[in-house]
């Protein structure tokens, strides 16, 4: 294990969820944070700036910015702005090459990219490919870079994954097969193991890690919010013709085929021992039951 490091770490993407996790998980351990941000006059970035974090302002077109901001850092955190569309996906493409560039400018010691569960290969899932391209954008820059891939993040169970309650009972639907185990984790693990991996707390063994926290098929995700409610529950398996694009079709289409690739857990603990299960996110959350 190398030794802890010093110095500002820099995080891009730090307004939004996941950027956001790695800044907290940094503050509490103390660690100096410059967020590179858009408009450093934004409530979220004066949010930041009130928690001692200091601003940079940069343009994902203007490499100079990208560049000095990243000077003198001892680490990098970014993740690249999440896709809807195929011209999104282009651009986080554009995004995610012209940081590993600056970083390469700068001489940044150690990148952490926020990538995808099996990013390691192509899928044929544009916004999971769009990060591959970026990992091997990484792989032949030369700088020593840690790829942290996370799996679906269990906050969409708050989100639009949420079970309803329905005639006293806790119903879970999905676009995947009742025999298909779901690999997830929680935004704020995902930010702790990045923050370990950028103060050099803890490794990656290959300089990867898939993050997962859990796996679970639908009906046994369904019981783990029932047991939380004290009430029956039930899962239904959705066509995936319910999702609303092609985008999302291919996720849960790669989401059902993860499912062949094993996962292990222990690689995840290693590096943050107390990362969360479905059941102990639900309990950290307070998650209940729906009123309707």
């Amino acid at each position: 294990m190398s030794a802890q490091t010093n110095g500002t770490i820099a995080v891009f993407g730090a307004t939004g969820r996941q950027g956001g996790a790695v800044v907290d998980a940094l503050l509490d351990r103390e660690a100096r944070v410059r967020a590179l941000v858009r408009d450093p006059r934004s409530d979220r970035a004066q949010a930041l700036a009130a928690r001692g974090v200091e601003l940079a302002a940069v343009r994902a077109d203007d490499p100079a910015s990208l560049a000095a901001a990243l000077t003198a850092v001892a680490g990098f955190s970014f993740m690249t702005p999440e896709a809807n569309s195929l011209e999104e996906v282009e651009a986080e493409i554009r995004i995610g090459t012209a940081l590993v560039d600056a970083a390469v400018e700068a001489g940044v010691p150690h990148t952490v990219f926020n990538s995808v569960f099996g990013a390691d290969r192509e899928t044929g899932v544009p916004h999971h490919d769009s990060k591959h391209w970026i990992e091997e954008r990484l792989r032949g820059s030369g700088l020593r870079a840690t790829m942290v891939r996370a799996s679906a993040f269990m906050e969409n169970f708050a989100t639009v994954m949420a079970p309803t309650l329905e005639q006293g009972r806790i119903v879970l639907r999905l676009p995947l097969p009742e025999d298909v185990a779901l690999k997830m984790i929680s935004i704020r693990d995902i930010g702790r193991i990045a923050a370990a991996l950028l103060l050099g707390t803890a490794e990656a063994p290959g300089g990867a890690v898939e993050l997962v926290g859990d796996e679970l098929t639908g009906p046994r995700i369904a019981a783990a919010f029932g047991a939380r409610a004290g009430l029956p529950a039930r899962y239904e398996a959705l066509p995936l013709s319910v999702l609303p694009s092609d985008l999302d079709r291919a996720m849960f289409r790669q989401f059902a085929e993860a499912t062949e690739n094993p996962s292990d857990i222990a690689v995840v603990r290693a590096i943050e021992p107390a990362t969360l299960d479905l059941a102990g996110w639900i309990r950290a959350t307070g998650w209940t039951a729906p009123t309707t």
